[in-house]
Order: C-alpha cells, then sequence, then structure tokens
C-alpha cells in the first residue's frame, strides 16, 4: 500500500514473505523501491521508533497494563533501556523494549514482532550512521558507548 501525505514523501506499507525479516526489508521492499524511484530516500523503517502506548499497542497490553509498566520502569530505570530522545515525551527503539520485556519474562511476545522491530532498528541506524562525516566517526566512537 502506497500513502501521499507531505508534498514530495511517499509512505509504503507492505506485506512480504520471506525467510526473515530482514531478508523481506533488505532484499525484497528497500530494493524493489529503489528500482521503481531511484531518487527514493529512505526517511524511517519502522515499527522501531515508540512511545510506552506504541509499545502497549506492539505488546498487546491495555493503557492500564501501560501505566503499570512505567511505574516498573521507574523503579527499573538502570536496567530499562535508555530513549532515543528524551523530552515531553520520550521515544525508545521498540527492539530494546522488548528485549527488556522479555528477560523480565513478564509479557508474551510475539516474536515475528520482535523480529521486524529488530530489522527496523538496524535500517534506522544504519542509514543515520551514513550520515557521519569520517572524522566525527572516529572522534565519536569511544565517546559514544
Amino acid at each position: 500500500m502506497i500513502g501521499v501525505g507531505l508534498p514530495g514523501r511517499i509512505a509504503r506499507a507492505f506485506t512480504r514473505e520471506a525467510q526473515s525479516a530482514q531478508a523481506a526489508f533488505l532484499t525484497s521492499a528497500l530494493k524493489h523501491v529503489k528500482s521503481a524511484i531511484p531518487s527514493a530516500a529512505l526517511v524511517e523503517a519502522s515499527p522501531d521508533f515508540v512511545g510506552l502506548t506504541d509499545v502497549a499497542d506492539a505488546i498487546g497490553v491495555t493503557r492500564q497494563n501501560m501505566r503499570k509498566l512505567i511505574l516498573t520502569i521507574l523503579t527499573n530505570a538502570a536496567t530499562f533501556p535508555l530513549p532515543v530522545h528524551e523530552g515531553s515525551t520520550a521515544i525508545w527503539h521498540l527492539a530494546e523494549v522488548m528485549d527488556w520485556l522479555k528477560a523480565k519474562g513478564t509479557y508474551e511476545l510475539e516474536q515475528s514482532v520482535h523480529e521486524i522491530a529488530e530489522t527496523t532498528m538496524q535500517i534506522n541506524l544504519s542509514k543515520e550512521a551514513q550520515r557521519l562525516t569520517p572524522r566525527a566517526q572516529r572522534e565519536l566512537r569511544p565517546l559514544v558507548k
């Protein structure tokens, strides 16, 4: 499915059958988009960047359960993944939150959703890393671990 929202932007949702989420995204969807629209530039692969409500939807819990999770996060701040963005709304990588939930063993998580979230996170991280200059890569690598 293709959607047009902002001028010059195209959103694409798809369903693919492949051996893995990585194969579906990398060897199928992204390559097909690039072959059809060579000038296309990826803005974001999703699901990746999520707020707590998005996490609730992804793991199939209610808002009430999400509130309980928020309290758990506050009491387990040292082990909960760091947000990608923290402000009035915090944003996390869905795969990292799902890893944390899996380690806690308190939620039934769909393996396929986790695999897709991991793949989209890797795609988004790779896309952003390409924007770094070689000098910035050298200087920042030891500082941001």
